[in-house]
C-alpha cells in the first residue's frame, strides 16, 4: 500500500540532496519519509549519513510504497529511467520530473494510463535553498497535485505556476539564469582588476553588490527601472556607465540570447 507522506528522489545529485535537505530542514517530510535512489552505493551511504533518509540502489522498490515520485536523474538518463519504472507507477502516485526539457506528454507516453505528472524547472541556486523553478500539469494533474509539488519545491526556493507552453521560456530566464548572471559578475570582477583592485576585494564588491540589489528588487518590490534611477543622477558616473552600455548593445545582447536559450530548448524536448 502506498504512502501518502512518502516521497522517493530517484537521483542523488545535487538537485535530489538539494531536495532531500530542503524537505527535511523545513519539516515538510521527516528523513523516514524520504528514500533516495543513485547507481552509486558510496553516494547512498553518504546522503543516508547526512540526513538518515533511506535509500536504494533500485528504483523500482524505492517508488512501490511511494506516494509521490521525484525524477532527478539526468535528461540523457530519463528514457531508461521511465524503461525501468513507467509500468510499476500507478495513478495513486504523484511523478514530478525536475529533469530538462521533458514535457508532461513525453513523460505520460512512457508510464502506466492516468499518472499525474507535474513537470517543474528549477535553477542551481536550490542548492542553497535559493532557488527558482517553473511548473506546470499534465493530463492528469490536478490542482491537489500541483499544490503538492509547489509545496516541495518550497523547500528549495520560490515556485511559480505556468502554462506548458511557457516552461521553455522559464528554463530561458530562471533556468539558464545563473549562467548569465555569473558572466556578468566574473566581467565585473575582471573590470576591477583592470582598476587596479585585488581579485578578492574586487569579487566581494560584486557579489555583495548583486545579492544587495537582488534583495532590494525582491523585498522592497521595486522596478528595475525605479531602482537604477535612485543610482542614476544627472551627469555622474552611473549614467556615463549605462550610456556605454547602452551603446554596446547589451539589452538587444540579452534578449537575443534568452531567445536563443528559449529556442534550444524547444529543440531539444523534440529531441533535436
Amino acid at each position: 500500500m502506498r504512502d501518502d507522506r512518502r516521497i522517493a528522489i530517484l537521483g542523488g545529485g545535487k538537485l535530489g540532496e538539494a531536495l532531500v535537505s530542503g524537505l527535511v530542514s523545513s519539516g515538510f517530510r521527516d528523513a523516514g519519509e524520504i528514500v533516495v535512489t543513485d547507481v552509486r552505493e558510496s553516494r547512498l551511504a553518504e546522503l543516508a549519513g547526512r540526513y538518515g533518509v533511506q535509500t536504494s540502489l533500485t528504483n523500482a522498490d524505492a517508488i512501490a510504497t511511494a506516494g509521490v515520485v521525484v525524477i532527478a536523474v539526468k535528461p540523457q538518463d530519463f528514457g531508461e529511467l521511465l524503461g525501468d519504472i513507467g509500468k510499476l507507477l500507478g495513478a495513486d502516485q504523484t511523478v514530478v520530473s525536475v529533469a530538462a526539457g521533458m514535457t508532461t506528454g513525453g513523460i505520460e507516453a512512457g508510464i502506466a494510463a492516468r499518472v499525474p505528472v507535474v513537470r517543474a524547472m528549477p535553477n542551481l541556486p536550490a542548492t542553497v535553498h535559493e532557488g527558482m523553478a517553473g511548473i506546470c500539469a499534465g493530463a492528469h494533474a490536478t490542482e491537489a497535485h500541483l499544490a503538492l509539488a509547489e509545496a516541495i519545491l518550497r523547500s528549495v526556493g520560490s515556485v511559480v505556476r505556468v502554462p506548458e507552453k511557457h516552461m521553455d521560456a522559464v528554463t530561458a530566464i530562471s533556468g539558464s539564469g545563473p549562467a548569465y548572471f555569473a558572466l556578468l559578475a566574473e566581467s565585473m570582477i575582471e573590470a576591477g582588476l583592470l582598476l587596479g583592485l585585488s581579485r578578492e576585494v574586487s569579487s566581494e564588491l560584486v557579489v555583495q553588490t548583486m545579492l544587495g540589489t537582488a534583495t532590494l528588487l525582491r523585498d522592497e518590490k521595486m522596478h528595475p527601472v525605479e531602482l537604477r534611477e535612485m543610482v542614476t543622477s544627472p551627469g555622474g558616473t552611473t549614467i556615463a556607465a549605462i550610456r556605454e552600455l547602452e551603446i554596446a548593445g547589451v539589452r538587444a545582447a540579452f534578449f537575443n540570447a534568452i531567445q536563443a536559450a528559449m529556442d534550444r530548448s524547444r529543440e531539444l524536448a523534440e529531441g533535436k
